[in-house]
């Protein structure tokens, strides 16, 4: 049952069981002191009883009718609470009649609690003259009467103590219920969260300790709906970048393989021509053959470069040094009026086949940009290990690229390339960072490694 009773049900329990634990706690005091408290009174009422009445006796010789003021004494008497005095004679007979006991109407205390409380009768005699005789005024205690003092005292406490026990538990109910109140919507906020709806909040109430809990529960909705945003765009970015890298190898191959597939066919049917003639010519064979190879050769450079901007040709096999040195010995053919120093720290290490990959595609769209935009003379790739910051001294590589090119134009977007290549790396834990001035562009990026 505890299990299933809600945070707010469990607290107003535990303060319904105090209060009536306090309740029951300060009912049985009373009752456990109803016995002593009974006998103490009964034997202080029964000592000033005796005392008044042989104050009172030692006044009546002087009185004119000595017997008829003893009994108005005994009759007056015998009103009083908690003691009973009647006139006896010297047989001990009853000369007035007793008075009825108080405890023992219907609005008396129950029988448990008398029987509980065991009182003792007691009764003491003042020996007068009645009559000339000898006789005694007789004082007896009452106890019953102190006894439905004491019960009516606590059944007024119980149920005073019920109505104000209620009253409290009332309003700790309500402080409670209003305390508790936002953990209702905090479970609705995580459902609709569950649910994939990021822009649901909650207000933050209640306690502090709450109102902090619905802070922090909507930044953690914000970051979530930004990071499933990142997401999608990220999953849009990445289809736009295949479908235009798609595009441009399309368009490559359609400039460049088509024209060298066409002067092939054109000089393979000239040489099928001078092979069917009668006194083929030798000079015009070779120079078709010649024009033959060098384009063959043409073709071969180019479905290299498409190669290697499909997958690093011998990344695997000879690693990223030898892989970087041939990226840069292609570029030096091709441009070879841009210096292009390529730096790789000893200390570097293994690095793994993710990184090395992320690594080379660093370099390879970095020196891509620079021959296509920057109109730089020179180029330094600078590989070296470092920690990443922020990450307990966790091990990456520090990619640097630098040109003394004339930069980017202020307000200018990372191409797809970069942005593709940045979302690589956060993907993988690194950073990308891209900073131009008037002295060229620097592309530099933490990319972990696998001792990371």
């Amino acid at each position: 049952m505890w299990q299933n009773l809600s945070l707010r049900g469990r607290i107003n329990l535990l303060l319904a069981l105090l209060l009536a634990l306090g309740l029951a706690v300060n009912i049985g005091r009373q009752v456990a002191e109803a016995g002593p408290r009974v006998q103490a009174e009964d034997q202080s009422v029964i000592r000033l009883a005796r005392e008044f009445i042989t104050m009172i006796v030692a006044d009546l010789r002087e009185a004119p009718d000595p017997d008829a003021k003893l009994g108005q004494i005994a009759r007056d008497l015998n009103r009083l609470r908690h003691v009973s005095i009647a006139l006896h004679d010297a047989a001990g007979n009853p000369l007035t009649p007793p008075r009825p006991d108080a405890g023992d109407d219907a609005r008396g205390p129950p029988a448990w609690f008398v029987a509980l409380v065991h009182p003792e009768q007691t009764a003491v005699s003042v020996p007068v003259s009645v009559n000339g005789k000898p006789g005694s005024l007789v004082v007896t205690s009452h106890p019953n009467d102190e006894i439905a003092e004491i019960w009516d005292g606590i059944v007024t406490q119980l149920e005073v103590g019920s109505v104000v026990a209620l009253a409290l538990f009332l309003v700790m109910m309500t402080v409670v219920g209003r305390a508790l109140a936002p953990l209702q919507s905090l479970a609705q906020t995580m459902v609709a969260l569950e649910g994939g709806r990021y822009e649901a909040r909650v207000a933050p109430g209640g306690a502090p300790e709450l109102a902090a809990i619905c802070t922090r529960l909507n930044h953690l909705a914000a970051t979530l709906g930004e990071a499933v945003e990142d997401k999608r765009r990220l999953a849009e970015r990445t289809v736009s970048l295949q479908d235009v890298e798609r595009k441009e190898i399309a368009r490559e191959l359609h400039d460049e393989f088509g024209p060298y597939l066409f002067s092939l066919r054109a000089h393979a049917s000239a040489m099928a021509k001078l092979a069917d003639g009668r006194a083929p010519n030798a000079d015009a064979v070779r120079k078709h053959g010649s024009a033959m190879l060098e384009q063959i050769n043409a073709l071969q450079q180019f479905n290299r470069r498409v190669l290697e901007r499909l997958r690093p040709v011998g990344l695997a096999e000879l690693g990223l040094r030898q892989a970087l040195e041939s990226l840069s010995r292609l570029w030096r053919e091709s441009r070879p009026e841009v210096a292009i120093e390529t730096t790789i720290s000893p200390a570097l290490g293994a690095t793994g086949e993710m990184a090395d990959l992320t690594i080379y595609r660093i370099v390879q769209e970095a020196l891509t940009n620079v021959f296509r935009h920057a109109g730089a003379t020179s180029v330094n790739v600078v590989i070296e290990p470092a920690e990443q910051p922020g990450r307990d001294g966790r091990l990456c590589a520090r990619v640097r690229v630098s040109d003394n090119g004339c930069g980017m134009a202020p307000g200018q977007q990372l191409g797809f390339g970069l942005i593709g290549m940045r979302e690589r790396i956060l993907a993988l834990g690194g950073t990308l960072s891209v900073a131009s001035d008037e002295g060229g562009v620097t592309v530099e990026a933490l990319v972990p490694t696998a001792a990371a």
